[in-house]
């Protein structure tokens, strides 16, 4: 597996290398590594099949490494997050996400497209891009051609929502913590909230990272409850399952139940401090190895045939997500 997985850090490495100069220049990464993985493996690949013995580290890196990522996810969660924000914002931040999912969803299946990917679509649009899409990707057993279509128009309109949602405050004479609510519901990941709030000050950012926090966190649930779904999809209906016993991992994949535990230890300051960061980047750069390994199996024309259609449903998703937070923010002021 070594030669896939050597190429895979590869790309991986000069992904990070192009986020580091977005930095240096810009002050923030436009384009985030994750995705510039993403679209680096998919170059490659347009010009270039990987043989065989390549083949080996590539499906490792795009499936393994993707589940151990996901896992290491749970030690960023505190479930003390969600009594902090206080019942009402909660509620608002629970109901935008269920009903964006849904309707994200259900437009995306009007529009043609598979399951897979409508559902990969809705939780990037609902709850956090492409860590979302990273997260839900291996549990309902996503190809890379669907995650690589759903990261990539859900990252472009992820920057453009960080450059334009600030013109939105002086057209609805909206105040520092609304628009800070705002942000955390509709941006996509937690950088870019801090971008598209920090020019309104303060108090925007701060109000903005925790609610977008709070919304990471019903990323937990959703995940849990679609590998019980998904479970569904790869049994047999016809088969006799009568006197087999229940098996935990049938319904819930390891990485889930690995994610609620570190999740559990977080909560309940069993796990050190110190640890949260290196687990963070260690995070971090696990994903984005197997987005490169993604990007390396996917089929360009895929993408040209689908590309109309994710486009609009992203489209319209992220155009409901506003509307139903601005409503909310109107509602509850």
């Amino acid at each position: 597996m070594l030669p896939g997985v050597l190429l895979c850090i590869l790309i991986a490495s000069v992904a990070f290398g192009f986020e580091f100069i977005e930095l240096r220049f810009f002050e923030h990464p436009y384009v985030e590594a994750l995705v510039m993985a993403i679209l680096l493996g998919m170059v490659l690949r347009a010009f270039w099949t990987p043989p065989q013995r390549w083949q080996y580290g590539i499906a490792f890196s795009a499936k393994q490494l993707l589940e151990v990522a996901v896992m290491l996810l749970g030690a960023s969660i505190s479930f003390a997050m969600i009594a902090a924000s206080g019942p009402l914002l909660l509620a608002i931040v629970v109901l935008t996400v269920f009903v964006t999912l849904g309707a994200t969803y259900g437009l995306s299946r009007l529009l043609g497209l598979p399951t897979k990917l409508s559902i990969l679509i809705a939780c990037g649009n609902s709850i956090c891009g492409n860590s979302a899409i990273a997260a839900v990707a291996p549990v309902i057993g996503a190809d890379g051609d669907d995650i690589a279509s759903s990261i990539s128009f859900t990252a472009i309109l992820g920057v453009m929502m960080v450059l334009g949602l600030p013109l939105l405050i002086p057209l609805l004479q909206l105040s520092a913590t609304q628009y800070g609510i705002l942000a955390g519901l509709t941006v996509y990941a937690v950088p870019q909230v801090l971008a598209a709030t920090v020019p309104a000050g303060f108090v925007s950012a701060q109000v903005g990272t925790l609610v977008k926090l709070v919304r990471v966190l019903m990323l937990g649930p959703l995940v849990v409850g679609l590998s019980l779904v998904a479970s569904r999809w790869h049994t047999d209906p016809t088969s006799k399952t009568g006197g087999k016993r229940f098996s935990l991992f049938k319904f819930v994949p390891w990485f889930i139940l690995g994610f609620l535990a570190l999740a559990a230890l977080r909560s309940l300051g069993a796990l050190p401090g110190d640890l949260a960061d290196p687990i963070r980047k260690v995070t971090v750069f696990l994903t984005v190895i197997s987005m490169a390994a993604l990007g390396l199996g996917v089929d360009v024309r895929v993408l040209v045939k689908v590309g109309g259609r994710v486009t609009a449903a992203v489209t319209l998703s992220l155009l409901l997500l506003l509307a139903l937070s601005i409503g909310l923010i109107q509602l509850f002021n």
